[in-house]
């Protein structure tokens, strides 16, 4: 199978081609441009590269987030506009599932970490059993603090939180807090492909309609109209 993937839930942008269990290509760049000003240009280039014609995709894989709000409305309704336009299925990968799959076999817990502004990140847990990320948490936007409290022993902490937050969490846990190397610390279009593959083969689609970002907690926008209608 055939899939594109895109990952757009922080600035370091991503776009991956799966073909089956093999990678074909992938791209990211963590820069100050938009993604909605070198997103599609990604795709066409990758394609391009990969001597793939768009019409041979046979499936979409998405970012839904937690991460940027505008980031993720950009990303999903790039690939919502993309599968209508194919007639080909889309999955929605949760950012926090694909950011811990870049961990693979750890023996410690994985802990990734997006900053949410705020003084906030979002996260939650995941351990390898029977050859996957198992997540133990709920999707969480919490303090590094509030998240430090919740955590017993070692674990490996990886995301762009790690950037904003590596002193606090060294000093809040000492020796038990590993951190991922820079290279291994941005989320993954490839491990977005990956686990959008198996939820395409197993049926665990989504209309392109239905499908929204998962936001965790609302934007400021959202919080302004509330205040307005209270």
């Amino acid at each position: 199978m055939r899939i594109l993937a895109l990952e757009t839930s922080t600035p370091a942008g991503g776009v991956a081609l799966l073909d089956g269990d093999r990678l074909i290509a992938e791209y990211t760049l963590c820069v100050r441009a938009t993604h909605s000003e070198r997103l599609m240009a990604t795709v066409d280039r990758l394609l391009a590269d990969a001597g793939w014609e768009i019409r041979t995709l046979e499936g979409l894989a998405v970012s839904i987030g937690p991460g940027s709000f505008t980031g993720l409305r950009i990303g999903v309704s790039t690939a919502k506009g993309l599968a209508l336009a194919l007639g080909i299925p889309l999955a929605g990968v949760p950012t926090l599932d694909a950011l811990a799959a870049t961990l693979p076999h750890a023996a410690d817990p994985v802990c990734p970490i997006l900053d949410a502004k705020k003084g906030e990140v979002y996260t939650s847990l995941f351990h390898w059993e029977a050859g996957r990320m198992v997540r133990e948490w709920e999707y969480l936007a919490l303090s590094p603090a509030d998240l430090c409290s919740r955590l017993s022993g070692p674990v490996i902490f990886v995301g762009d939180g790690v950037a904003a937050f590596e002193e606090i969490l060294s000093e809040a846990l000492g020796s038990r807090a590993r951190f991922a190397p820079p290279a291994r610390r941005l989320p993954s279009a490839a491990c977005v492909a990956q686990i959008g593959h198996s939820r395409l083969l197993s049926g665990d689609v989504v209309e392109p309609a239905r499908l929204t970002p998962l936001y965790i907690r609302p934007s400021e926008a959202e919080l302004r109209r509330r205040a307005l209608l209270s």
